[in-house]
């Protein structure tokens, strides 16, 4: 995938407060639109240091302490000079053909402000719930490594065809690069738009009903009310997930519960929960500070999918064709 957004950002953290896992009680009085609602609007840079799950050896420690934190973020500097003025290498047939090198990368350098070891809030180890046999095999079947010789594009996943998926979720999660949500309100609508493969979710929050179990989409259908000062969107109906998934092999009776908060004038608290008894033997938790990005969103376009598509079902085809030759 391509991203072209490449100017460089960096935010200067001011604070290390811990920030408690439900957000309003700590928040400051919202920003307010003309018609009075919280104003959530703007572009927000959701890129982080610390993991979706608790790694393993960290056991129940829920928080770094303040030199942890420190260390931590500056290791990621440290390490993105030294990659930045490594000589460069021809890449060697056999690599890693899938990535990019670091100056691509936008993993962030700092950690989220309450310097939580996990992304996930609950279950209280940090991690992801065990996983069923039949999520395990979705998840194997995401990606187009994992389809056995393709007959045509239909065989391959979403990603592979640069239509959904990646950090755009449902749910918003960071990974890699083009890191940015941008917020647009109405009285009546709340329209998210993910800068990675450019995913646009039109949320109504008039109390709209939701559509028809038999209506599905890519995204979801996802309906929004308000809780005070907290946005909590509502999102099912997902799309047939089969060789098409692309966020963890969830099942098409996942439900997700979105949560913003505005925080503070720089901050938006971005919590969700996601139900999938098919895919997950519990629901889970993960919270989110996410940062206001003074820059506008650029153009991301993603056309690996388009260009090698030809390669991708070529390759199968000479495959079959030297089998069928009796070559191996």
């Amino acid at each position: 995938m391509t991203g072209y957004r490449s100017v460089a950002r960096t935010f200067l953290v001011v604070g290390v407060g811990l920030l408690m896992t439900t957000a309003p009680a700590m928040a400051q009085e919202a920003p307010q639109t003309s018609w009075g609602a919280p104003d959530l609007q703007g572009v927000w840079d959701f890129r982080t240091l610390t993991p979706l799950e608790r790694p393993e050896d960290l056991g129940d420690k829920a928080f770094l302490t303040a030199e942890e934190a420190a260390n931590r973020e500056q290791a990621a500097v440290d390490r993105n000079q030294e990659l930045l003025l490594a000589p460069a290498e021809r890449t060697e047939a056999g690599g890693n053909l899938g990535a990019y090198n670091n100056f691509w990368m936008d993993r962030g350098t700092t950690t989220v402000d309450s310097r939580r070891t996990s992304l996930i809030t609950a279950p209280p180890n940090g991690r992801i719930p065990q996983v069923t046999d039949a999520g395990r095999e979705r998840a194997r079947r995401v990606g187009s490594f994992n389809v056995e010789m393709p007959e045509s594009y239909t065989d391959l996943s979403n990603a592979d065809r640069c239509i959904t998926g990646f950090n755009a979720g449902p749910p918003i999660t960071p990974g890699g690069y083009n890191q940015n949500v941008q917020i647009f309100q109405t009285e009546d609508h709340v329209a998210l738009m993910t800068e990675m493969v450019h995913t646009v979710r039109v949320i109504p929050i008039n109390g709209q009903p939701g559509l028809d179990d038999a209506v599905r989409q890519w995204s979801g259908d996802s309906r929004g009310h308000w809780e005070g000062d907290t946005l909590v969107v509502e999102t099912e109906n997902f799309l047939d997930h089969n060789v098409h998934s692309t966020w963890r092999g969830s099942s098409t009776n996942m439900k997700l519960v979105e949560r913003f908060s505005r925080l503070d004038a720089d901050t938006l608290v971005y919590e969700f929960t996601v139900s999938d008894p098919a895919t997950w033997e519990s629901s889970w938790t993960a919270q989110h500070e996410m940062k206001l990005n003074e820059l506008p969103m650029f153009e991301y376009a993603c056309h690996e999918g388009n260009y090698s598509m030809p390669q991708m079902l070529g390759g199968a085809r000479s495959i079959e064709a030297r089998e069928a030759a009796g070559g191996q």
